[in-house]
């Protein structure tokens, strides 16, 4: 799930194992290799600079269901927890 603050906030950008994926604010389903580890990052992009990134390395054993929250303000870094 992408969690949004309050007011205006670009899309996030999902990237899988290097691969870029737009994505929307909400619940997502991405399909990822279920063999081994794979590394998931998340950003946000403001058409001049890139903000709130938070990443994780995921596998078998991670939960199924991920939450990435957005910092309040246009910088910083993002949380992405399980």
């Amino acid at each position: 799930m992408l969690r949004k603050p309050i007011g205006w906030f670009p899309k996030p950008t999902v990237v899988i194992a290097g691969r870029g994926q737009p994505a929307q604010w909400g619940e997502g389903t991405w399909q990822v290799d279920a063999n081994g580890s794979t590394e998931l990052r998340v950003f946000l992009f403001n058409r001049v600079w890139r903000f709130g990134e938070a990443s994780m390395t995921i596998s078998p054993e991670t939960p199924d269901r991920l939450v990435y929250s957005a910092p309040l303000l246009p910088f910083g870094r993002g949380r992405l927890r399980s």
